[in-house]
């Protein structure tokens, strides 16, 4: 009977689905990622891994798992874990969840992206400490998004969905994507720029890229030069889109005005300085952090290693 490994607790109902397939499921039975020497025994022999961002799936774990394996599922929209090369090499399919999470990390951009223009966090610290000392007229002024602009880099999906959100706010919309958005330039009157036109103007900048070795440090400390002092900077996508030590540097040094951050270079380790910052809201990956959007990633991830185990395509293929 045909093993699927599946490296983390998940929400229901993928092992469910797979148990009822006549398929014999090896979970590791935690929240945290396992020890990688864990991984590679657990791994051998099995026909499918179902894995996290978290989970380096090279070579090395391919061979382990050896010629029984015929899928890795990634419980992601992102597969910048997995060696698609290697996998190719191998005849083993790739998988991941798309579409299903945009919205719910569309509102999470918006929660880091009020929480910071707000000083939520700030105001929050000083009533749990008991430092607030009553209302004064200068304390804790923070960005009005009525009327300012927000700055997209990335306009797929996610980005997309936090763009349509800003129109119920009375932004202007500007966004940077090797493609023309018919979606965003119509609608929502979005304009497409080049990065550098981009980065003066806005007063929110949102990151929704998918992290490459061209958006790797993407935003670094000549990209947060060109910025407002005053703006705000959100990242949902991926940690290493911006280089973190220089953010750090620059929000220490009143060059921004603050940031919401959900994803982190180096997970789940920051940047030093970074958590001593009181001008950064701090999430711990979040993003498709809803019991609906859980529950359906969890069935996607059924769904294509049932397809590739079945001999039929799956429905969310990436090689």
């Amino acid at each position: 009977m045909p093993r699927v490994l599946i490296t983390r607790r998940l929400p229901p109902p993928a092992a469910e689905r797979l148990v009822q397939a006549g398929l014999t499921v090896d979970l590791v039975d935690q929240d945290d990622p396992p020890p990688r020497a864990v991984l590679l025994e657990r791994a051998r022999g099995c026909a499918a891994l179902i894995t996290m961002l978290s989970e380096r799936v090279d070579a090395e774990l391919l061979d382990a798992a050896g010629s029984p394996l015929r899928v890795v599922a990634n419980y992601a929209v992102g597969y910048n874990n997995i060696d698609l090369d290697a996998c190719r090499v191998r005849g083993v399919r790739v998988t991941n969840t798309p579409g299903v999470l945009t919205e719910a990390t569309a509102d999470l951009t918006w929660a880091l992206l009020l929480a910071a223009a707000r000083r939520v966090v700030e105001g929050d610290r000083l009533m749990r400490t008991g430092t607030w000392s009553g209302w004064q007229p200068q304390q804790l002024l923070g960005l009005e998004l009525h009327g300012a602009v927000l700055g997209l880099v990335g306009a797929g999906r996610i980005g997309a969905a936090v763009a349509r959100r800003a129109a119920g706010f009375g932004m202007r919309i500007l966004y940077t994507d090797p493609q023309p958005r018919a979606e965003l330039d119509g609608p929502l009157r979005a304009q497409r720029v080049p990065l550098s036109e981009l980065l003066p103007q806005v007063d929110v900048l949102s990151l929704h890229v998918p992290l490459t070795p061209q958006t790797r440090h993407l935003i670094g400390a000549r990209e947060l030069a060109q910025l407002k002092p005053t703006a705000l900077l959100i990242n949902t996508a991926r940690g290493p889109v911006i280089d973190e030590r220089a953010l750090v540097a620059a929000l220490r040094a009143g060059r921004l005005a603050a940031a919401g951050l959900d994803v982190y270079e180096e997970e789940p380790r920051l940047a030093p300085g970074l958590a001593e910052l009181p001008n950064v809201v701090l999430l711990p990956h979040l993003g498709s952090a809803t019991v609906t959007t859980r529950q359906r990633m969890s069935a996607m991830v059924a769904d294509n290693v049932l397809g590739v185990l079945d001999g039929r395509e799956p429905p969310n293929a990436v090689v």
